[in-house]
């Protein structure tokens, strides 16, 4: 059978760096970075009191207070970008065939907010079993593709992705496949995650992820520094309308980029630690490039996972270093989670985010926090450090990673 092209005509973001997309991509251009100390709870006795968290924002200004009752925070975010997506696509939802559309969106964890608060109250009483009865429906992951599709009365493919980091990653590629296989036309997707709770920020602690450097939170994250300790937890939602070509073209959409291809590995190695020799990276961004049918030279820009920890930034510039050959000294590289922290489930979505505006605006938004180099890394890479750089941007690659092994690859390309 002949499969479909995908194009993306919408774009949302609610970021630590923006509340909306153009505030998202302003201040990645600017290398700003979204950490700050922690105002979600009082994080005094934390090793590490500081995350990239959402500014400004007040869920009354997009929700009545019923509504806000019914939905954990990682939900809000969701429908909060479903919308601004929507609305830059320019969809005429009284005309669109809401059977041939569809919400497939990602999420690492889900509702952490909500099972903490109502398992402490729990915890906190004499065992009398006093539930919220929004306790269940707030909490669960897939609740948020759930009310997206309500809101919207998408009728089509509906449900959410989990493979921890690579959550959103995944959810694009079976959004992108779906409307490939002509089973839909008009696909929402993407991710949000709102984990800097305490047991987030704890359990993550306990794990020694965590960057714990409390007297320069804004300089913490920093991918491929020599003094790199840690990731920064951050939150938001990204959202990507993807759509069939022919269906995009005849209602005269603006396409930002076309999906050409995404790939999928497993690390089999370690619940939480790469492979060493960036094995499961690696074999991602070949099957990526494979679904693309494209060859490695073609891309010019990698929107890395690089999240800052010692053992992950040298694995995946293993990988590309693999899969690029000489090429690689000609790629840009940069990691946005320098500026936005790392998002976890929703990272994928504002990353890719991030690659299709490179492409639209043919600039790389910058790795920033670069003070020292690691030897381990080749001097001839160019990881974008410290200032955005203009170029010819048409190819663009995403990674995501995920604990668990779960390695994601989305390839974007300016449209012809």
């Amino acid at each position: 059978m002949q499969l479909k092209r995908v194009v993306v005509t919408g774009l949302g973001a609610l970021t630590p760096l923006g509340n909306n997309l153009e505030t998202y991509w302003s201040n990645l251009l600017k290398g700003v970075s979204g950490a700050g100390p922690i105002t979600r709870f009082d994080p005094e006795k934390f090793k590490t009191k500081f995350a990239c968290e959402v500014k400004d924002y007040d869920p009354l200004n997009y929700f009545d207070r019923k509504e806000v009752r019914k939905m954990d925070l990682f939900t809000q975010y969701a429908m909060i970008s479903s919308e601004e997506a929507i609305k830059d696509s320019g969809l005429d939802l009284e005309k669109l065939n809401r059977e041939k559309a569809g919400v497939i969106w990602g999420s690492g964890i889900g509702g952490l907010r909500t099972f903490q608060e109502e398992v402490s109250s729990f915890s906190q009483g004499d065992g009398t079993p006093r539930f919220n009865p929004f306790f269940i429906p707030k909490m669960i992951a897939d609740i948020s593709a759930g009310m997206i599709s309500i809101k919207y009365g998408f009728h089509g493919p509906n449900f959410v992705t989990v493979s921890a980091c690579a959550s959103a990653t995944n959810a694009m590629i079976d959004a992108m496949t779906y409307i490939k296989l002509g089973k839909a036309n008009v696909m929402i997707t993407g991710g949000s995650e709102a984990s800097v709770v305490e047991a987030g920020m704890g359990g993550f602690n306990a794990m020694k992820a965590l960057s714990e450097r409390n007297d320069s939170p804004e300089t913490a994250s920093r991918p491929f520094d020599k003094d790199r300790d840690g990731f920064v937890l951050g939150e938001g939602s990204g959202a990507l309308i993807l759509e069939e070509y022919e269906h995009a073209k005849a209602r005269g959409a603006k396409i930002y980029a076309e999906v050409v291809g995404g790939g999928m590995s497993a690390d089999a190695h370690h619940i939480t630690a790469p492979h060493p020799e960036g094995l499961g990276a690696h074999n991602v961004m070949v099957n990526a490039l494979e679904d693309a049918h494209m060859k490695p030279e073609e891309i010019d820009y990698i929107n890395v996972h690089g999240t800052s920890t010692p053992l992950g930034d040298v694995s995946e510039v293993i990988a590309i270093e693999r899969v690029f050959g000489e090429h690689a000294y000609n790629l840009n590289i940069s990691s946005t989670k320098s500026m936005t922290g790392h998002l976890l489930g929703a990272a994928g979505a504002i990353e890719a985010i991030a690659s299709v505006m490179a492409i639209k605006e043919q600039v790389v938004p910058p790795t920033i926090n670069h003070f020292t180099d690691d030897e381990r890394f080749d001097p001839r890479l160019n990881f974008t450090f410290n200032k955005a750089q203009k170029r010819e941007v048409n190819a663009a690659l995403s990674n995501t990673f995920g604990f668990g092994g779960h390695n994601t690859s989305v390839v974007f390309r300016k449209i012809d």
